[in-house]
């Protein structure tokens, strides 16, 4: 059975960093394409960034552009997601996410193309 589990997130002042961890067990990580999700108090789950089952493709939402990086070590079966620059506004829990399909369109927003969820971890930015 395949599990996703983050780590990496807490509490950190506007400007500073994160690196934020997805460790996925099982076999065949290398098949999956991964995703990263977060959802704030009373807000709907917003896509933050995604990359290919390869990692030679990544996309990043708008709003973390230019500060936030998604990488992957498939020897480690991990996906990271680097946070640069933080904003309060990046407050939220922090999900990551795998899928089977592959990443065409915009479907890699979506997070109903993901079949598979971690618990997440909590990212709080304070001023």
């Amino acid at each position: 059975q395949v599990q996703l589990v983050e780590s990496g997130g807490g509490l950190v002042q506007a400007g500073g960093s994160l690196r934020l961890s997805c460790v996925v067990s099982g076999r065949a990580f290398n098949r999956y394409s991964m995703g990263w999700f977060r959802q704030a108090p009373g807000e709907e789950r917003e896509f933050v960034g995604a990359i290919s089952w390869r990692g030679g493709t990544t996309y990043e939402a708008e709003p973390v552009k230019g500060r936030f990086t998604i990488s992957r070590a498939n020897a480690e079966n991990t996906v990271i997601l680097q946070m640069n620059n933080l904003r309060t506004e990046d407050t939220a829990v922090y999900h990551c996410a795998a899928t089977l399909l592959p990443l065409l369109g915009s479907n890699y927003q979506e997070p109903s193309t993901y079949g598979l969820w971690g618990q997440g971890t909590q990212v709080t930015v304070s001023f």
